[in-house]
């Protein structure tokens, strides 16, 4: 694919389309990589980026309960002191 470097200010810059960046999920940044030659647009990824509000809304549903319990009957929690 060939993009057109465009005047931006007193810069230089290139448009990516809204397909593009859907397809390769970039929204405010992209990490510049650059490697024999190469330049590497990446996009930041931020993966947990809403598990504070996932969490909330797992907690009003009930869904934030231990699937295992926190200890075993056998277990012998004194060797461990």
């Amino acid at each position: 694919m060939q993009v057109s470097v465009i005047d931006i200010g007193n810069s230089k810059g290139i448009r990516l389309t809204k397909n593009l960046l859907a397809k390769y999920d970039i929204k405010d940044k992209v990490e510049l990589i650059l490697e024999k030659g190469r330049i590497i647009l990446k996009p930041v990824a931020k993966p947990r980026q809403d598990w504070e509000k996932s969490f909330q809304q797992m907690h009003e549903n009930g869904d934030d309960r231990l699937l295992i319990d926190d200890f075993f009957e056998d277990e012998n929690l004194e060797e461990w002191k």
